[in-house]
């Protein structure tokens, strides 16, 4: 008969086989398991939004996650309206405009000679004085047969607490032009467009009509009905005099 020590010996040693023979088991359904685990199951990208979920053969469950791109925001149209505003400038002789520099250093206007300017500005309907004009021209080309000249034209037109209107373009002594709106402030801001320029007696008196786009409807003050251009035309008394009915408020002097 096999003493007590022995049948725990052999007994230890099944429990021990036992174990191993599990412990191989749990590791080849293991190694199986990643051997047929699908691959490329997962996309990723910057910002989530959908998930799915797939199973493979031996139940391990994945998650692929896809992701849209979001839309940018997108901006309120502008107005499409085109705006008629009648402006006139008038150099009243009395702040020293315009300057001539003769950089070309010749007798005669020549490329490349400049002429900063700043004269008055007044409503189309000669009631109203709106504030002034600041600006400079360089000479580009003296035409002596049309007794003028070309000029390449950069400035602005200041109305008071309304804001400015920048333009820039052609300017010819001896003929309509049209310059480009190129933008402006206060409540003419993301403006464009363009101006005619009218020259009525060089260098003293010009008629603008500008046909602006891209902002709301200009205030009423500034629509009067414009005079008929002439070399004549002359502003208010009161305008002139800047009452203050007769003037916008904190015009540029």
């Amino acid at each position: 008969m096999a003493s007590m020590s022995s049948l725990k010996m052999i007994s230890s040693l099944k429990l021990s086989h036992s174990n191993s023979l599990s412990s191989l088991q749990i590791q080849k359904e293991v190694a199986s398991s990643f051997q047929s685990f699908p691959p490329n199951t997962s996309k990723f990208s910057a910002t989530p939004l959908v998930s799915t979920s797939r199973r493979s053969t031996n139940k391990t469950k994945t998650t692929a996650f896809f992701f849209n791109k979001q839309k940018q925001h997108q901006d309120s149209p502008k107005p499409a309206q085109v705006q008629e505003l009648c402006v006139y400038e008038i150099n009243e002789r009395d702040r020293g405009s315009p300057a001539y520099l003769r950089l070309s250093q010749k007798p005669v206007n020549c490329l490349g000679d400049l002429v900063p300017f700043s004269n008055k500005i007044y409503s189309g309907d000669l009631e109203k004085r709106l504030g002034i004009t600041s600006g400079l021209c360089v000479l580009i080309q003296h035409v002596p047969e049309k007794k003028g000249d070309r000029y390449e034209a950069i400035y602005s037109f200041y109305f008071g607490d309304y804001g400015h209107i920048s333009v820039q373009g052609a300017y010819l002594t001896y003929q309509d032009t049209y310059l480009a709106v190129t933008g402006g402030s206060g409540i003419f801001e993301g403006v464009s467009g363009q101006v005619k320029l009218q020259q009525l007696v060089f260098p003293f008196k010009l008629f603008y009509t500008f046909y602006l786009k891209g902002i709301p409807d200009l205030p009423a003050e500034l629509l009067g009905k414009p005079v008929e251009p002439s070399p004549h035309v002359e502003p208010s008394p009161a305008a002139k005099a800047t009452e203050p009915h007769a003037c916008l408020p904190n015009f540029t002097n």
